[in-house]
């Protein structure tokens, strides 16, 4: 099996999943339009050395970075094509006519989108090529969160489903199939419920911005860290489980009243007006890097550092 991979799209996204292949030793083929890409790409090599010292492993033990010159020479010969453009559902199925092309008939076919399906970008594709391609969305960034959501178009074989779980657990992620394309994906969805609660709790007055993150970081966020959702409904019931937490709290969690929220710019103000004179008015780099370390170490916690 080639052990040649391609990123097409090198944002964010593109970056950070380049990076993550190559620590994981896989030859990396990056294309983006973009006009300094030779320095991304040099960058992104001294990144992938620069971790492997850190992590006292030798260089024979990593992969490399490499500048493609288009999309056929980026998606020639590899096992693996991880798409990371624009959010764009009218040029995505052209550029995976591109890729399909061009690829060897193995190769597997994934998007990191987390808005347009599988089955919208396959549609004007070959049988045999609809077949491989598939949603692998991942939480930014790549390198760092283990989650990658794997979803299916109802095309995509199940060889190419098992392909992709394997080649991202070979990356140390932590793939999860979904049953069926919806809209947001999992994580979206969940995160998407969440955010709307804690913008209705500001605009309502219940608690300020500052105050409902002191909330999540101390209670929610940390639980969470440790244990999913339904597990720790499970942990809550005692010896009943999840059915003792149910009948012992299920009645008032349901009596809980939503609070009216306005997620239109104008309503928003208020909130907008408040994070930034918590956090500032745009994050900084050192913020982020206070953020990454504390990921890490909670990776490192659960043994999924690396």
């Amino acid at each position: 099996m080639s052990s040649t991979v391609a990123v097409i799209g090198a944002g964010t996204i593109g970056r950070s999943f380049a990076f993550l292949f190559a620590r994981s030793g896989y030859t990396v083929r990056v294309f983006d339009p973009r006009r300094d890409l030779a320095e991304v790409v040099a960058g992104l090599q001294a990144d992938v050395t620069a971790d492997a010292s850190a992590r006292d492993e030798l260089a024979s033990q990593v992969g490399t970075v490499e500048l493609a010159e288009s999309v056929e020479a980026a998606v020639a010969g590899v096992v693996f094509v991880q798409e990371s453009g624009p959010e764009d559902p009218e040029s995505k199925p052209v550029l995976f006519s591109q890729i399909a092309e061009a690829a060897p008939a193995g190769a597997v076919f994934a998007t990191s989108s987390s808005t347009i399906p599988a089955s919208m970008i396959a549609a004007a594709l070959p049988e045999s090529a609809a077949a491989r391609v598939i949603v692998g969305h991942p939480f930014n960034p790549p390198h760092l969160m283990p989650l990658v959501e794997v979803v299916p178009s109802p095309q995509t074989s199940q060889e190419t489903v098992e392909a992709a779980v394997e080649f991202y657990r070979s990356c140390g992620r932590e793939p999860v199939v979904l049953g069926r394309e919806i809209r947001g994906f999992v994580g979206n969805r969940l995160q998407n419920a969440l955010m709307k609660e804690a913008i209705s709790l500001v605009q309502n007055g219940v608690v300020t911005a500052e105050g409902l993150d002191t909330v999540m970081k101390n209670s929610l966020g940390l639980r969470w860290s440790a244990i999913g959702q339904f597990e720790g409904m499970h942990f809550g019931g005692g010896e009943a489980g999840i059915r003792g937490f149910m009948d012992h709290i299920g009645p008032a969690f349901a009596a809980i009243e939503d609070l009216p929220v306005d997620v239109d710019p104008a309503g928003m103000e208020d909130v907008f007006e408040q994070v930034e004179e918590a956090y500032g008015p745009t994050p900084t780099p050192q913020a982020a890097a206070v953020r990454d370390r504390i990921q890490k170490a909670v990776l490192d916690a659960r043994g999924q550092g690396r």
